[in-house]
């Protein structure tokens, strides 16, 4: 798996599978987003590419969200996906998740990891 940023991400052919990661809130309070371009994807994962991305794509909007069940599942059923390339990336927000769940953020948070100075 190789890491984008930003606008790196309109560079890639269509033909390779970009999932969306984090997004960063620097110190100016600009925000660059991460992304993921897995190289290696199963053939057998192919018939069921289309809905494991919507997946991956709904886990970030949900954990935006705080809907921290559905993330839960969602990264139950994508772990091993993407010919395990995202597992790191799923074991780190579930860590999250189950740490924002004992710990509810204030409300405020959005989700974006805030970088300081």
């Amino acid at each position: 798996m190789n890491v984008i940023f930003g606008d790196a991400v309109k560079e890639i052919p269509d033909s390779f599978t970009i999932l969306e990661l984090d997004t960063f809130r620097m110190p100016n309070q600009e925000m660059h987003t991460a992304y993921c371009v897995v190289e290696t994807i199963p053939l057998s994962e192919f018939a069921t590419l289309e809905d494991y991305k919507k997946i991956h794509a709904d886990l970030v909007k949900f954990y935006r969200q705080r809907q921290w069940n559905y993330c839960e599942h969602a990264i139950e059923g994508l772990m091993g996906r993407w010919n395990g390339e995202v597992d790191s990336f799923y074991t780190n927000l579930l860590s999250r998740v189950m740490q924002l769940k004992e710990n509810p953020p204030s409300d405020d948070w959005d989700g974006l990891i805030s970088l300081k100075q």
